[in-house]
C-alpha cells in the first residue's frame, strides 16, 4: 500500500492522556495512542513522536504556584519523560520496537539525543519518542516538535489535538467558527490563530515544514492522513 508521508513526526498532547480525569494517565487513552501509531507503523512509515507533559505538570503555569519559571520548565520536561515511558511501554506491549530519547541526560531510562543515531533508529523502523522537550527552559513541546521534525527531515509534522482542524476562532466557544481545509503560514500569523506557539510555528514556516492539525481522538485519522486522505487542516506555504 502506497503511503504519502514516509517519515512523520507526531506531536501528541499530554492533556489527552488524562481522559475524563483531572490529571495523570488513563490506560484507555494510552492504548488508543498506541494502536493509532501501530496502524501507521504497519504501513511502513518511519515514526517519531513528541509528547507533552501537561497532564502531570505544566511549566508555564508554575509561577502561580510560587515556583520559579526555569525550575518549573524543567519539571515540565520531566513530566514528558514520564509520559514517554508510559507510551513506550504501551507500544512495546502490542509488538512495536521503540527507543525513548531524552534531551536531558538520564541514561538509566533513555538514550541521549544524537541526531544521527535517531535517524538510524528511524531507518530501522524503530519508533522514536523524543522526551524532555528541547532540553532548555522557555521552549514548549510544540517548539521541540518543530525542532525535531526539521532535524530528522520529516515529511510532515502531525499535530494531534482534540479538535478536527484549524478554525477562525475557538470552535468550543464560537458556534460560527469557520474551519479551514488548508491555510498558509502567513494567514495563520496575520489572523493570530493558535496553531502552535509562535517559536514552533516560525521554525516550520522558515523551513517549509508542513503541519497537519487533526483530531487524534477519532480512530483511524492518523492512518488516513499517512495514506494521503485529507483530514484536518493543512498549514503550508
Amino acid at each position: 500500500m502506497d503511503i504519502k508521508y514516509k517519515r512523520v513526526l507526531i506531536k501528541l498532547s499530554g492533556e489527552s492522556l488524562m481522559g475524563d480525569q483531572k490529571f495523570g494517565i488513563t490506560s484507555e487513552r494510552l492504548m488508543h495512542y498506541a494502536h493509532e501509531i501501530k496502524s501507521v507503523a504497519d504501513l511502513g512509515a518511519e515514526i517519531a513522536i513528541v509528547i507533552g507533559g501537561g497532564n502531570i505538570y505544566r511549566g508555564l503555569s508554575a509561577e502561580s504556584s510560587g515556583i520559579e519559571r526555569v525550575q518549573g520548565d524543567y519539571m515540565g520536561m520531566l513530566a514528558t519523560c514520564i509520559n514517554g515511558m508510559a507510551l513506550q511501554s504501551a507500544m512495546e506491549g502490542i509488538g512495536l520496537y521503540t527507543r525513548l530519547i531524552s534531551a536531558i541526560d538520564m541514561r538509566q531510562i533513555a538514550e541521549p539525543y544524537i541526531r544521527r543515531r535517531a535517524n538510524r533508529h528511524l531507518e530501522k523502523r524503530r519508533i522514536v519518542i523524543f522526551s524532555a522537550g528541547t532540553g532548555s527552559p522557555y521552549f514548549t513541546t510544540d517548539s521541540a516538535a518543530a525542532l525535531r521534525a526539521n532535524e530528522i527531515s520529516a515529511d510532515v509534522l502531525l499535530k494531534g489535538t482534540r479538535v478536527d482542524g484549524v478554525y477562525s476562532s475557538d470552535p468550543e466557544k464560537d458556534p460560527n467558527a469557520e474551519k479551514y481545509d488548508s491555510i498558509s503560514f502567513s494567514k495563520v500569523i496575520s489572523q493570530g490563530l493558535n496553531v502552535m506557539d509562535m517559536t514552533a510555528f516560525t521554525m516550520c514556516k522558515e523551513n517549509n515544514m508542513p503541519i497537519i492539525v487533526f483530531d487524534i481522538n477519532t480512530p483511524g485519522n492518523l492512518k488516513k492522513i499517512v495514506l494521503g486522505e485529507h483530514i484536518g487542516t493543512l498549514v503550508g506555504k
